[in-house]
């Protein structure tokens, strides 16, 4: 039987699984990358205004450092694709590593890999049914945000250049998926592996980038996300760089398929560490071993949340001279505060974090869904554990575990703020600013646990929730929806801290949201069957 064998219907497959997951992306990384470019269009609507705003943020290490150089401050799409040529690439890579990640170790984690191996189904089908369905993903993503930049009015040849660079660094880091789906046996791990690749590839750019005259500009070029970004859309297009991507891709992919062929199903090449025959006496409870089972996550985005902080607190003390445009200096007050133009830019900073914060608890909330479908659950409920214990330790960390991240970021970014104002009293402020976003974010926490005490196969429909949120906030004042469609959102209700006035009353009412929501799910979590 040849190793391929099956592959095709492993895609078709795989594509039945991701009818939801790829369109849904595709589309937010469309509609996002059209409307940045619609709206600095009429932004920064003359070459004055665009060097002037391109060369005070080039010359801004922490902004660079954040998203990377504007390489042609005169060009209309280079101004508007900055930050999305930076942040959208990172989370085009997440979304290869996902890819890849799902199709490979994720099945093999779950048991049904095996059960279609035992078919007329090739040692390498899943992994090419895998790398198959990721590269088809990114090339159509890659195609439709050229087309929507078009729409937007973009130079033709830049926005093909801008999607074939997303495209590149989503293929890159799908094949970094396919590596770390043969080196552990967990697809957590192996997702871990790869966004750790990431942040390594975004440490290595944003050094190099913001390292001019230092020397160190060449680690730039050992990053696939650098390697987007020296494309240079829309700044005369250097097509060759893309060759370095394809490249990379290949020899990741070729390292993979050796893994696979070295390899038992279901086993990865670093071994599981055996634990001790009896447990500590700290890790004598539900609470204890969801601490256990998500620590590394939470440390991880702890981390994370407190170096983006420290970034976005280093930069708000300088925004002024970024936003000379007076224009966008109304647009910004009026998001985020009433003060200075710091408070709105840190209020409006701390709103995204609260997304992102937010995608961490509907993570962790998730894993009472794959501990279920894993059956690591029934012996636990098996002995003198309830179900609503089990599932509360695990909820309580995703509770506690988002609000940690979010003080993180607030710390993080209010003392960076206090040392660029000389005034310790910022660190305060916007460590306020931080945790006025926990009850919204908790709010799909608790949408996950409903999910998962009825349905639990849509438990995953949390992120659709988010992405959903995050669409109305950014796209609904730009399209002038009803207020009544806008407060859907529990992040409009959020005070805009720091800057504006804090009021209790939605912070109240989204917690006790987030609590009925729980109740809901613990009350049919208990009445249905496990698994």
């Amino acid at each position: 039987m040849s190793a391929l064998a099956g592959t095709w219907s492993l895609v078709r497959l795989a594509l039945r699984r991701d009818r939801v997951l790829a369109p849904v992306w595709i589309a937010v990384f469309v509609v996002m990358a059209a409307v940045s470019a619609a709206a600095t269009v009429d932004l920064y609507p003359t070459v004055a205004s665009r060097v002037k705003v391109a060369d005070a943020a080039n010359a801004t290490p922490s902004l660079v450092a954040l998203y990377g150089r504007i390489y042609a401050p005169e060009s209309l799409g280079a101004v508007a694709m900055w930050k999305m040529a930076g942040t959208g690439a990172l989370l085009v890579a997440v979304l290869g590593i996902v890819i890849a990640v799902r199709h490979t170790r994720a099945e093999e984690e779950a048991g049904r890999l095996e059960l279609v191996g035992a078919a007329a189904v090739g040692r390498f089908a899943a992994l090419t049914a895998a790398l198959v369905v990721a590269v088809a993903t990114n090339l159509a993503l890659g195609v439709l945000a050229a087309a929507g930049l078009v729409a937007a009015g973009l130079p033709a040849a830049g926005s093909v250049a801008f999607g074939l660079s997303w495209a590149g660094v989503g293929i890159s880091f799908a094949a970094v998926g396919a590596v770390a789906a043969q080196v552990t046996r967990s697809a957590r791990a192996a997702t871990g592996i790869g966004v750790a690749t990431l942040g390594v590839a975004f440490l290595l750019r944003a050094v190099g980038d913001s390292s001019a005259g230092r020397g160190l500009e060449g680690l730039s070029w050992l990053s696939p996300i650098g390697w987007g970004q020296r494309v240079q859309a829309f700044a005369g297009e250097r097509w060759w760089v893309l060759l370095l991507s394809v490249a990379f891709a290949v020899t990741l992919t070729a390292v993979a398929y050796v893994l696979t062929a070295h390899r038992d199903l279901g086993s990865g090449l670093v071994p599981d560490r055996t634990g001790p025959p009896s447990a500590a006496p700290g890790m004598r409870s539900p609470l204890a071993l969801a601490w256990r089972l998500q620590r590394g996550a939470l440390f991880a985005w702890s981390a994370g949340f407190l170096v983006l902080g420290a970034v976005l607190g280093s930069i708000a003390a300088n925004v002024g001279s970024l936003l000379d445009n007076p224009r966008v200096r109304e647009a910004i007050t009026q998001l985020g505060g009433v003060h200075v133009l710091s408070d709105a830019f840190l209020a409006t900073e701390m709103g995204i974090l609260g997304f992102v914060a937010a995608a961490y608890g509907v993570q962790a909330a998730l894993r009472l869904r794959a501990e279920e479908t894993t059956m690591r659950v029934e012996p636990l409920l098996a002995a003198a554990t309830t179900r609503v214990r089990w599932a509360a330790s695990h909820i309580l960390v995703a509770l506690a575990g988002t609000t940690v991240v979010l003080v993180a970021a607030g710390l993080g970014a209010g003392s960076a703020h206090a040392v660029q104002t000389g005034d310790a009293g910022q660190v305060g402020r916007v460590l306020a600013g931080a945790l006025v976003q926990v009850p919204a974010a908790w709010v799909l926490t608790g949408i996950v646990v409903l999910a998962f005490g009825f349905a639990p196969r849509l438990a995953a429909a949390g992120w659709a929730f988010l992405v959903g949120f995050f669409l109305l906030g950014e796209l609904g004042p730009l399209f002038k929806l009803d207020q009544l469609l806008l407060d859907l959102s529990p992040f409009i209700h959020v005070p805009r801290l720091p800057g504006a006035a804090l009021t209790v009353g939605p912070l109240l009412w989204l917690t006790a949201l987030t609590a009925g929501l729980i109740a809901l799910g613990l009350a049919g979590f208990r009445r249905r069957d496990v698994g």
